[in-house]
């Protein structure tokens, strides 16, 4: 699972990035709110470990802004901050959880694949009524499964795993084709026309010029 954690001090960074790492994380650790939302423009993460009192950009900052932009990944604060008016800001601006940087590292562990669960993204991405299973590689939309081809179902896996966000037809085209292997022209289009017409209704945008965005306006 995909974890982003976001902490400015390097001794509780190092010490979470290695906990994390060895109960079956895969971690990203930065230690800015600009790196954060940076990361999570460019990489798809299951949940959020973030500090409240960071550099430039603060926690609660990095929050409103990720779900201003649609981004509902889930999120876990984790600060020394433990007044009651941080808590409510927290959870104002989009906070899941929030826990003491006193925490038990099993507690914290725990508490992240509860989130995970709850969230669906342990192998699920929901979105109204739009849910893809990736394990199974099956898409269900307003309860009616579907049938969609490799490439059709891989493009609508990323754009759903950056929902809220503008996906740009370069990373959807090096996510199907790979890097260095020649690229079908016109193909991205033909793709997406195909989804739209299999799923009448899906808020699929084309930001010319650029690429598409899955909104969450369902």
């Amino acid at each position: 699972m995909q974890l982003l954690i976001v902490e400015d001090n390097a001794l509780v960074g190092m010490g979470l990035h290695a906990a994390l790492t060895n109960s079956g994380f895969d971690v990203v650790w930065v230690k800015d709110g600009e790196s954060a939302l940076e990361c999570m423009a460019h990489q798809a993460f299951h949940a959020m470990v973030l500090d409240l009192g960071l550099p430039g950009m603060a926690g609660v900052d990095v929050l409103r802004s990720m779900r201003a932009a649609g981004n509902q990944m889930p999120t876990l604060i984790l600060t020394a901050r433990e007044t009651t008016q941080d808590k409510v800001q927290a959870f104002d601006q989009g906070a899941d959880d929030y826990i003491s940087k006193t925490t038990d590292i099993e507690e914290l562990v725990a508490r992240l694949k509860a989130l995970i669960r709850r969230s669906g993204r342990d192998g699920k991405f929901i979105l109204a009524d739009l849910v893809i299973e990736v394990n199974t590689r099956t898409v269900t939309y307003k309860g009616t499964e579907l049938s969609l081809s490799k490439r059709e179902f891989d493009i609508l896996k990323i754009l759903i795993s950056h929902a809220g966000l503008t996906v740009t037809r370069k990373k959807i085209e090096d996510a199907i084709y790979g890097e260095d292997r020649p690229r079908e022209n016109n193909s991205i289009e033909v793709h997406i026309h195909n989804i739209r017409h299999k799923m009448p209704g899906l808020s699929l945008l084309t930001i010319r010029g650029v690429g598409y965005c899955l909104t969450t306006q369902l």
